[in-house]
């Protein structure tokens, strides 16, 4: 049976990285990110790697240098690989957005974007980078400026090599997401939110949605900086927890929202994305409030279905392109 790009480009990325976590005494996502460096190069880039595992590597390199690739297939082959070093390796901020919720999220993108064909946008939790390029891949006709920010070193290695391999310019900081950012206000925010509790108290205190006693919420302090990073007007779209509006600490949110934001949007996925349904989240669409700048006459409120039923999937998103419609009126 014929392979597919895809199942070539997992291979490749597979095989090779296997080599080098042998050989470098390494991670699998460690080597990944090396294998998809010397990919992007076109050559064997590690000095202390053995004679044997150079050769064998440049006999992949090579084979892999005679194909072209489309950058959608790139990036869910090199996403399957990430996958695998993450269950091998696994850590709670070692998670990745799926496919079916990047393509979501970039339709609804392009109806609230439709007026532009240019736009900057930032990512302040962007870990590998998957949502950032599903965006990227799917609005390719816009001219989209980049930016991404992690605190872990591995994620934003393999954030800058899968860029790299399918070609999109993202500028990237290898920095706590809440410290000051060395980046403009954007037009767009888009992140999945990391959920759980924030450790540095003292930097925390910086925050109008720190909590009053404890850790606080990081997904809550993800919104406050975002806001700040966001032109007035930008929208920011947010994967959250389906709670998000329902813990202890919801109502300084709900606080912070009505100075600085509007609701747009919120979108229930579907349970059936998640193995735990208490960990079933939405999409959150606000917009930073700016003179001239109207809250919509109403939230787009919506459960998404099953996004293997086609009807209903089509009915819903019929419904969302209305709705942005009607309120771009």
């Amino acid at each position: 049976m014929q392979r597919t790009d895809v199942e070539k480009l997992f291979q490749l990325f597979d095989e090779t990285a296997n080599l080098l976590a042998n050989d470098l005494n390494c991670t699998y996502l460690e080597a990944l990110a090396e294998t998809g460096e010397n990919i992007f190069h076109d050559k064997v880039l590690q000095e202390d790697v053995s004679e044997v595992t150079r050769k064998r590597l440049d006999k992949y390199y090579f084979e892999a240098s005679k194909q072209t690739f489309v950058k959608e297939d790139v990036r869910k082959a090199f996403q399957l690989a990430v996958l695998k070093g993450m269950r091998q390796n696994v850590q709670p901020n070692h998670q990745m957005t799926p496919d079916s919720i990047g393509m979501l999220v970039s339709f609804i993108l392009e109806k609230f974007m439709a007026d532009t064909k240019s736009f900057t946008l930032l990512d302040p939790a962007i870990g590998t980078a998957n949502l950032v390029t599903t965006i990227m891949n799917y609005m390719h006709d816009y001219e989209i400026r980049a930016y991404g920010v992690d605190i872990d070193d591995v994620l934003i290695q393999l954030a800058y090599v899968s860029a790299n391999l399918q070609e999109h310019t993202i500028e990237l900081h290898n920095q706590d997401s809440f410290e000051d950012l060395l980046i403009d206000p954007v037009d767009v925010v888009v992140s999945d939110l990391p959920v759980g509790y924030y450790p540095d108290d003292m930097r925390a205190r910086e925050f109008k949605l720190k909590a009053d006693k404890g850790h606080s919420y990081a997904h809550h302090l993800f919104i406050e900086q975002s806001t700040r990073y966001t032109k007035d007007g930008g929208y920011l779209f947010f994967i959250v927890p389906n709670n998000i509006f329902q813990s202890p600490e919801a109502p300084k949110l709900q606080n912070f929202i009505k100075e600085h934001l509007h609701i747009q949007a919120f979108l229930q996925l579907p349970e059936s994305m998640f193995k735990n349904k208490n960990a079933a989240k939405s999409i959150l669409v606000l917009q930073k409030q700016a003179d001239g700048v109207k809250p919509p006459q109403e939230v787009l409120l919506a459960n998404l279905p099953s996004l293997t039923d086609k009807d209903q999937m089509e009915t819903i998103l019929a419904k969302i392109d209305l709705w942005v419609q009607e309120n771009k009126k």
